[in-house]
Order: structure tokens, then C-alpha cells, then sequence
């Protein structure tokens, strides 16, 4: 309702001004919507704002579109409020199930994301990334949108390469019960540390990286067991996140196939196309000062090289392409726009994220300082599974284990999406699992006593006139779900959500308060419990967006 109703007004206000961008947003304490466009009208008109404001407000309150609105002045700006009909039809639509679903696009969408290099298990720092665009892929669906999730296997760079020399060196077999991109960790790890004390060993993994690059057949399964084996660690891990990809597309593929090498003939044309040993563009133009290198003096290709190959097949096969990556990538991301755009082809919208830490400090696979994202889940299970024996001692610890699980990963989930992708955030282990506060197990706490209430009640009618305060205020919260959906998908901001799912919650919490539900009667009880569902179905929707459990108790 809230989508319809917000367009209905703008198309309105731009009839009747003439006026593409009409200033239309939230109308805060004092309506739903509000406007400043007499401003902008005053300039042009040279008229007083006040006076332009009055008169378009009267034109707007005889607009049969907006016969359900109310239309007033306050000073200069211009305020909408929703009638009883717009709370109506959103009850009615808020307890449907898909509640928040957008209609079908044909627009097809790339979503790359994670894309960690396999020379070690997922840490902290990974999963915001995974977390990120997990909760972007969910949006997405849910917006209409067919979709493929990507993961860009790196299983030629010399990080690889180093993996692929420590198991030719230094392999003593795995542990018993080591998971594998663990395993994989430590091979890294210790090779690293033999390469450092004998620097002549490094000539050993350039080898190992021209052999890949020739498609040499026993040095390709080579580099293809040790990265088969960490992404299988890897699969575990984004499993118990609730991370889903579609396709992991391997980089090699692009040496193999050719597309890397077409690329670069296609740079010929280009007067930033240089040659001196190595190939290089100059991006100067676009503001880049160093060379942009694509291929090394000993004739291999570059990352960078294989990642444009790569992303001119995304944009040949999808609409859209969007990246998610972390800071330290903001000038090879900077780099690879430019260059495609150079070209003349489509260019990638970048998700850039700062990185998440936890008060432990920084993290590094190749100093072997890190906790792992397993780590991590084992570790926050382990202490919500403390806190829900302490809520419900009574059930038994199956049953307690399972909410503990759900609960977990509600916590790591919400806690890393609700933080704008720009800033940087440390994980607070005890803000995360707070059920009291604007955290996961919060909203689910929120979630599951709708769920109680709603058991309690029985069977009842629905009912869909709604005149108290605080069942208001909820009900047209709920009516801006698909709203908030449509605004994370188009401005690839996945915290807009999380921020709308904790206000749910906390006007779900209000409404419980102030406005008895199975101590009221008559039609006020049927009207509170259609709300109590609808808020019961749209908290589902939303926490089910963010990729978290909706569980019905805790």
C-alpha cells in the first residue's frame, strides 16, 4: 500500500507542478508523507513558498486519487495523511503469505560476492562480505528479480600457488577431524614461512604459476585439488551462515577458454595500450597514475587481466552486475570499472564494505592470526545456548540446542548487516545476543511471542478497522515492507532492512503494551489479533530476507 500510495501522490504533485523530482519523503511525527516543493516552486514562480504551499495543497485535497488523504500545510511544506482504508488494505495484504513479494522483472541480475581466496577457512572478516550479499540475493528474489549468486574461484594467483607448493613440501596428512579449508590453512601457513626464511624457494612457485597458465595438465589438477578441497571447508561454513551461491565460476576457465587472451587483443586498438615486457594500460585519464599492469614481463597474465575477462562475460549475459568487495579493493574495483567503460562495456556497480573485527583485533591468514568464521559460530552457539537454559530451563536440551543454532547465527547475521557496508564495525559478543535490545535474537524474540499470542487465541475472524494509537503506528510500519524491499535492491543498501525489522519489532513491543489482545473483546480482539497476524507474517518475511530463522519459540 505504502509503494501505491507514495506513487499516486508523486504523480499528483508532478501533474501539477511540472516538476520531475517533486521532494516527496517521510513526513516523520506529523504525517506518512510530506513534501518541500514549494521552494523549489517559490524560485521559479518568485512567490512565497507559504502561499504556493497553500494553494497546491487545495488543488491536491480535490484530486479523487487522493480522496482517502488527508492534504494539510504547515508553514512551506505540505503533509499526507493515510486514511482508515489505507490501514485496511494493509492488514488485508500484510497476512497473505509472500507478504512484501514485488511483481516479476524480466531485468536478469549477476551477484558476485565472498569470492575468498581458497588458501584458508572463512574468518570474520570474509563473512561480512558473505552476510552482505547473501542478504542482497534474498531482497533480490524477493523484489522479483531472476537472479544468479556468484563466487569468482581464484585457483591460479600465487596465494594458490604457494597452497599448491606447501602440499608438494610440507604435507604430513590432515588431522583427525581438521576441517579441510583448515587443513588447507595450515599448508599455507607453514609454506609461507619456509618461503620467507628462503627467498630462493620463490622461484619454485613462479614455476608453478607459468605451468598453470600453459594449461599444463598435471599442474592444473594440481591447483584444482587444493582449491576443490579448501571451497569444500568453505561450502560447510556458509551452510551453517545460511549463505547460498548458484554458480562458482572458476578463473582459470577464462585462460583455458580463450577469453583472456581475447581480451587483451581487443586492448590493442586502444592509444592506453603499452607494451615494454609487460602490458599495461594508462588509466591517467580516469584518474589512476600508476600503470594499470595486465600481463607480467614472463608473459602471465595478471589477476586483474582474467577478473575483465570474466566481468565482460557477466555483462554479454546479465542486465545488471553487481559486486560485493571489500575496501582494500577500492582501486582494483576503481581500475576495472574504468577500464570497462573504455571499452564499452557494461561496468559493474561495486558493494564496497569496511571490514568487521572482533576487540581481539586484526586478522591475517598468512601470519596465521585469525578467527575463523566456524570459530566464530561455535563460540556465539555456544554462549546463546547459555542464555536460552537460562530463559527456558524447562525444555529439554535438544530442543534448547536448536534455538541456540537459530539464535547464533540471527545474532551474526543482524549484528554485521546492520551497520552501513561503509563503516567499520568491531562484533560485540553481548550487544549481538542481547534478546532485550535492538539485536537478531531480539527481532526473533519479537517474532516468536506474535506466534504465542496468536496460538493462544485460537481460531478467530479477521478483522480490519483499527482505531487505537499504537495499532496504527504498526500497521503502517508494516504497510512500507515492500517499500523498504524496492529500496535495498535499488540502492544496494541491505542495512535499510535490518533497520526496518528492529522498528517492527519495536512497534510490535509497543503495541503489545499499550493494547491488551486476548484480554480485549468483540471486534476489538479480532481487529488486534488480524494485526498481531499481519505483524506475525511480515516479521517472518523480513527475518527470512535477512537469512535468519523465524523460529515460533525461545
Amino acid at each position: 500500500m505504502y509503494l501505491l500510495m507514495y506513487t499516486t501522490i508523486e504523480n499528483a504533485l508532478k501533474s501539477r507542478t511540472g516538476l520531475c523530482d517533486v521532494q516527496l519523503t517521510d513526513g516523520g511525527e506529523h504525517a506518512d508523507l510530506a513534501t518541500t516543493v514549494a521552494f523549489t516552486l517559490a524560485k521559479e514562480r518568485k512567490q512565497s513558498p507559504v502561499k504556493i504551499a497553500e494553494e497546491l495543497a487545495g488543488e491536491l485535497a480535490g484530486d479523487p486519487g487522493l480522496e482517502n488523504v488527508q492534504v494539510t500545510v504547515k508553514g512551506p511544506y505540505i503533509n499526507f495523511l493515510f486514511g482508515p482504508s489505507y490501514v485496511s488494505k494493509t492488514l488485508m495484504e500484510a497476512v497473505k503469505p509472500g507478504y512484501g513479494n514485488l511483481s516479476p522483472k524480466r531485468e536478469r541480475v549477476c551477484l558476485e560476492h565472498t569470492s575468498a581466496n581458497p588458501n584458508g577457512p572463512l574468518h570474520v572478516g570474509h563473512i561480512r562480505n558473505s552476510i552482505l550479499g547473501d542478504t542482497l540475493a534474498r531482497c533480490f528474489r524477493k523484489a522479483g528479480y531472476k537472479l544468479e549468486v556468484q563466487y569468482y574461484v581464484n585457483d591460479m594467483g600465487r596465494q594458490i600457488a604457494i597452497v599448491v607448493w606447501g602440499f608438494d613440501h610440507l604435507d604430513t596428512g590432515a588431522a583427525e577431524g581438521e576441517k579441510a579449508d583448515h587443513y588447507v590453512a595450515r599448508i599455507y601457513i607453514a609454506a609461507n614461512r619456509e618461503l620467507e626464511s628462503d627467498p630462493g624457494l620463490v622461484a619454485e612457485v613462479d614455476s608453478l604459476m607459468q605451468l598453470v597458465e600453459r594449461s599444463d595438465s598435471a599442474t592444473v589438477r594440481r591447483f584444482r585439488s587444493a582449491v576443490t578441497r579448501c571451497l569444500d571447508g568453505f561450502h560447510v561454513t556458509m551452510g551453517r551462515l545460511m549463505v547460498h551461491h548458484d554458480r562458482f565460476v572458476w578463473e582459470s576457465d577464462f585462460v583455458r577458454n580463450g577469453d583472456t587472451e581475447r581480451f587483451l587483443s581487443r586492448l590493442h586498438r586502444l592509444p592506453e595500450y603499452h607494451e615494454d615486457g609487460k602490458v599495461w594500460l594508462d588509466l591517467s585519464a580516469a584518474g589512476f597514475e600508476k600503470e594499470y599492469v595486465l600481463r607480467r614481463t614472463d608473459g602471465t597474465s595478471v589477476y586483474a587481466a582474467r577478473d575483465l575477462a570474466y566481468h565482460m562475460w557477466k555483462g554479454k549475459n546479465f542486465d545488471r552486475v553487481i559486486d560485493v568487495l571489500g575496501a582494500d579493493h577500492k582501486l582494483i574495483g576503481a581500475q576495472l570499472q574504468a577500464t570497462m567503460r573504455l571499452i564499452g562495456e557494461k561496468a559493474p556497480e561495486i558493494v564496497h564494505f569496511e571490514f568487521v573485527s572482533l576487540p581481539e583485533g586484526s586478522m591475517s591468514t598468512r601470519a596465521g592470526k585469525f578467527v575463523s568464521a566456524d570459530e566464530l559460530m561455535d563460540e556465539v552457539t555456544k554462549r546463546a545456548f547459555e542464555e536460552v537454559t537460562v530463559r527456558r530451563p524447562e525444555l529439554d536440551e535438544e530442543t534448547r540446542n536448536n534455538i541456540a543454532v537459530s539464535v547464533a547465527i540471527a545474532a551474526i547475521r543482524y549484528d554485521i548487516v546492520k551497520i552501513s557496508p561503509e563503516k567499520s564495525t568491531v562484533f560485540n559478543w553481548k550487544e549481538a545476543l542481547d534478546f532485550e535490545r535492538q539485536s537478531g535474537p531480539y527481532i526473533q524474540y519479537a517474532h516468536a511471542r506474535a506466534c504465542s499470542i496468536l496460538e493462544k487465541a485460537g481460531e478467530f475472524s479477521g478483522a480490519y478497522d483499527l482505531v487505537d494509537p499504537h495499532g496504527i503506528a504498526l500497521a503502517k510500519h508494516i504497510a512500507k515492507f515492500p517499500a523498504v524491499i524496492e529500496e535495498v535492491v535499488q540502492e544496494l543498501k541491505p542495512h535499510v532492512l535490518a533497520t526496518y525489522a528492529r522498528e517492527l519489532a519495536d512497534l510490535f513491543n509497543a503495541f503489545y503494551h499499550y493494547e491488551p489482545v486476548l484480554k480485549s473483546g468483540g471486534i476489538t480482539r479480532q481487529s488486534r489479533l488480524t494485526l498481531v497476524k499481519a505483524a506475525q507474517n511480515t516479521l517472518k518475511e523480513s527475518l527470512g530476507s535477512l537469512g535468519i530463522d523465524a523460529i515460533s519459540t525461545m
